[in-house]
């Protein structure tokens, strides 16, 4: 286990202590990864160590587990993909829908049968992030916290609380809920119609409660426009009700409304078909890569399809920032 915060690393000790023997600890990802004896690690840093951590774990050897975004800054895939290509070995990026049972069957029975018809609108919508909408005061770094380790790439700021636990909420560690939700859900759709060559995307969003250290958006609404198809995206760290964060497909011979928890088929013609899934996403996915180590199988999520989200995730984001429209080519 490798953490810069080693009073964390002590806490997930002690939460595991029932269910895993005791692991070797870390601060340098680099002393883990000399390791010999270790095969495969799973990295959950903050987005912009991603690429860092990861192309340093298969230059060692490692197979990796790469939670999303694949990417923090566009120009870094080609310094992941370098690292990827020069190894033999698997990596996982963290997009566990692909791994999902009643995902994997929604796309063979409505998608590939034609049986939605023609899908030209995409909504995806999730809210409500408690966690993100936290209001920290200000507190002392902790003795045993590297912050050097932290900032990594980032640029070199003076330590802030809120800048390491609430990391998501600045774009030099983290893209937002652009990055956290739409990467997501755009996968799911990329996935489900064979498209991964957005065109363009706007995004809109801003500061509409959450104020002081905050720099993300706490709301944000963004259209990506693929050449027979628009994807628009809502979502809000803020409390507003979403019970069943979906991706809802709209064809010209029915919908689909497409959750985690299941799906609902509505026909132009007939009944409703509905499917409640009980699956762990994250169990599957997981499965799906130790899986790929033992025996070589294909994983769910190739750092390919991992890359495809990305892109108009980073079209959403330079859009935000930049209030323009932008394309693929706006970010070379």
């Amino acid at each position: 286990m490798c953490s810069s915060d080693l009073a964390a690393t002590a806490g997930y000790q002690t939460k595991m202590k029932d269910h895993l023997a005791q692991p070797a600890t870390f601060v340098r990802h680099q002393q883990l990864l000399e390791r010999k004896d270790i095969d495969a690690v799973f990295i959950a840093t903050p987005d912009h160590l991603h690429v860092m951590v990861s192309s340093d774990a298969l230059s060692a050897g490692k197979h990796v587990y790469l939670e999303k975004p694949t990417v923090h800054h566009w120009q870094d895939r080609i310094k992941l993909k370098q690292a990827f290509d020069a190894s033999s070995k698997v990596l996982q990026c963290g997009t566990q829908q692909r791994s999902g049972a009643h995902y994997i069957a929604a796309k063979r029975e409505f998608f590939d049968s034609g049986k939605l018809g023609k899908v030209v609108l995409v909504r995806a919508v999730w809210h409500n992030f408690p966690w993100q909408r936290r209001m920290l005061a200000d507190e002392p770094k902790p003795a045993d916290l590297n912050w050097e380790l932290f900032l990594g790439p980032a640029p070199k700021v003076p330590w802030e609380y809120a800048r390491y636990t609430s990391w998501r909420s600045f774009p030099d560690y983290g893209g937002g809920v652009l990055a956290d939700i739409l990467t997501h859900w755009v996968d799911t759709a990329q996935w489900m119609l064979n498209d991964a060559k957005p065109v363009r995307a706007t995004a809109l969003g801003g500061l509409y409660e959450l104020q002081g250290y905050f720099q993300n958006p706490d709301t944000c609404s963004a259209v990506v426009q693929y050449k027979a198809w628009n994807l628009n995206f809502e979502s809000s760290v803020l409390s507003i009700r979403d019970e069943h964060p979906a991706v809802f497909f709209e064809g010209t011979k029915g919908t689909l409304n497409l959750t985690r928890a299941g799906y609902t088929f509505t026909p132009n013609d007939g009944e409703p078909v509905v499917f409640n899934s009980k699956q762990d996403l994250e169990a599957a996915h997981t499965k799906n890569f130790l899986d790929a180590v033992i025996t070589g199988s294909p994983v769910s999520a190739p750092l390919t399809a991992g890359l495809e989200a990305t892109l108009p995730v980073q079209m959403c984001l330079k859009s935000y920032w930049s209030h323009k429209t932008a394309t693929p080519e706006d970010l070379s």
